[in-house]
């Protein structure tokens, strides 16, 4: 019967000799983990301060809704001004939006590219040395 402790040892012997499952490689995976986790982090922290920042502008457009009136025809321009206040900033929040998601996905392509250059750099490495070892066969 296959006991936990030759599992255990048969998972230790293949990872030892498989390249990549080494120390580096999962420092490598780890690092790279990280920094694609602070790239989505900082994207979502700029979102919400862009959102924060819209939220407030509009709720301070609406108080000027809630206040009463003298003449009906002075709520027309208060409507007014607040549809044309709001589509002012609008394009402007967008674009925001839009700076934003091209600096992540320009950050997320850029660690990408320089994940596979070390990738790349690694496996060389790891066929070099597999070329340079001889196999040693045993005659049955």
């Amino acid at each position: 019967m296959f006991t936990f402790d030759e599992y255990t040892k048969n998972i230790e012997k293949f990872t030892n000799q498989n390249p990549f499952f080494s120390t580096s490689s999962i420092e490598s995976a780890l690092e790279f983990n990280s920094k694609l986790s602070k790239i989505a982090i900082d994207t979502f922290k700029k979102n919400s301060e862009i959102t924060q920042e819209w939220s407030k502008e509009t709720l301070g457009a609406l108080e000027k809704l809630t206040k009463t009136q003298k003449n009906p025809s002075d709520y027309t321009k208060v409507v007014n001004d607040f549809v044309v206040e709001q589509s002012q900033s609008s394009p402007k929040h967008l674009a925001e939006y839009a700076e934003i998601a091209k600096k992540a996905q320009l950050d997320t392509i850029d660690l990408y590219m320089t994940a596979g250059k070390e990738i790349n750099e690694e496996m060389t490495k790891s066929a070099k040395k597999a070329s340079n070892k001889t196999v040693v066969t045993t005659a049955e």
